[in-house]
C-alpha cells in the first residue's frame, strides 16, 4: 500500500503536534494514540509533502524547523528530523484577523493556481486545513486548488465547507473525498460536554441551558477575540449539543497551549427537581487535535483508493463538530 501524502495549510500549533506526532509515533502503538492502523494505514505511511503559510518568519524554512517558529507555542515532546518539506507561500484573502495580525508578518500572494500546482508537483494525496477560524475565503481558495490538482480536501476548521451542498457536490463530482468541518479533539470540551448531554437527556433529563467557558494563550484564542470570527465556533459548538449553548473564549497569553475549559448545565430533572453539572478541565490543546487529524487523512486516502468522492458522511460524523 502506498503512503498518505499530505500538504497542511497553516504550519500553527496543531501541524506542530501533528508532525510530532508522526515522528513520535511512527514504531507503533505508544499510549494516547487511538488508532496506530486506521483504514489500512499506519502512522509510518504518512507523509508530509507540502507546507504553505502566510507568517515571513515561518516562509522558506523547512517544516520541521517552523513548527518551533513564534508565535507557535505548543508543547514539544518529539524531535522531528529535517523533513525536506520546505514552508511556502500561500493565500492571505481573510487568513489573519484583527487578534493575531500584530504577532506576525504577513505574506501571502499565492494563487489557487500556483497552490495547484505545487500540490500536483508534490505528489500531496490530502490537503488538511488548519487555517484560522474566520478563514472562509482563504478556505475556499485552497479547496479550489485541491480540485485543481486532484487532491482530498480535510477542513479542521470552522468554516462553511463540507456543509455547503455546492462544495458536496463539487467534490463528488471530482471523485475527491472531503471531510469536515471543525475538527474535534481526541479529549476537548465539546466531546465532555456532548457526552455529559447525551448521558443526561437519556436519563430524562430536561436540559434548559448550556455553557463553555474556555481560556487560551495560542493563536487561535487570539484570533477569536474577533466578534465575527467567534461566531462561527459558536456555530459549530453548539452543532449537536442538544441545548442552548453560550460559548466565549478568553485570550490568556500565559497559559501558552493549555487550554482551560468550564462547563456547565442546567437542567431540571424527576418531579422538577433542578440540576446543575459543572466541570473544569485543562488540556494541551493543540496534541488533543493531532490524533484525529491522523486519523482523517488516513480516511481521506483510503476512499481516494477506492475511488470515493464526496463527503465521507460517517467519518466526518466522528471526527468533525459540525456536518
Amino acid at each position: 500500500m502506498s503512503n498518505v501524502n499530505v500538504a497542511v495549510i497553516g504550519v500553527g500549533n496543531c501541524v506542530s503536534s501533528l508532525v510530532q506526532g508522526v515522528e513520535h509515533y511512527r514504531d507503533g502503538d505508544a499510549p494516547g494514540l487511538s488508532h496506530p492502523v486506521c483504514a489500512g494505514y499506519a502512522i509510518s505511511q504518512v507523509r508530509f509533502t507540502a507546507a504553505f503559510d502566510v507568517n515571513a518568519a515561518k516562509l522558506g524554512r523547512d517544516l520541521s524547523e517552523a513548527i518551533w517558529t513564534p508565535p507557535n507555542n505548543a508543547r514539544g515532546f518529539a524531535t522531528v528530523p529535517h523533513l525536506g518539506v520546505p514552508v511556502v507561500e500561500g493565500i492571505l484573502a481573510d487568513g489573519v484577523g484583527p487578534g493575531s495580525a500584530g504577532a506576525i508578518d504577513p505574506r501571502g500572494g499565492a494563487t489557487p493556481g500556483q497552490v495547484a500546482a505545487h500540490l500536483a508537483e508534490t505528489g500531496t494525496h490530502v490537503v488538511l486545513s488548519f487555517l484560522p477560524t474566520g478563514a472562509q475565503q482563504a478556505t475556499e481558495l485552497y479547496a479550489e486548488a485541491a480540485l485543481a490538482a486532484g487532491c482530498a480536501f480535510v477542513n479542521c476548521m470552522p468554516a462553511v465547507l463540507a456543509r455547503s451542498p455546492e462544495w458536496r457536490r463539487r467534490f463528488a463530482e471530482a471523485g475527491l473525498p472531503l471531510i469536515g468541518d471543525d475538527l474535534k479533539s481526541s479529549f476537548g470540551a465539546t466531546l465532555v460536554h456532548r457526552a455529559l448531554v447525551d448521558a443526561l437527556t437519556a436519563s430524562g433529563v430536561h436540559l434548559h441551558d448550556g455553557h463553555q467557558l474556555l481560556g487560551g494563550g495560542n493563536m487561535d484564542f487570539a484570533n477569536l477575540q474577533d466578534a465575527d470570527r467567534m461566531k462561527s465556533k459558536k456555530d459549530t459548538k453548539a452543532t449537536g449539543a442538544g441545548t442552548s449553548t453560550h460559548v466565549s473564549a478568553q485570550y490568556l497569553p500565559f497559559l501558552d497551549d493549555r487550554k482551560i475549559a468550564y462547563l456547565r448545565l442546567d437542567g431540571t430533572g424527576f418531579g422538577g427537581s433542578p440540576l446543575e453539572v459543572e466541570v473544569r478541565m485543562v488540556v494541551e490543546d493543540s496534541p488533543s487535535a493531532a490524533g484525529n487529524a491522523l486519523d482523517a487523512v488516513r480516511h481521506a486516502k483510503a476512499a481516494m483508493d477506492e475511488g470515493v468522492g464526496g463527503l465521507l458522511g460517517e467519518v466526518s460524523g466522528t471526527l468533525m463538530k459540525a456536518v
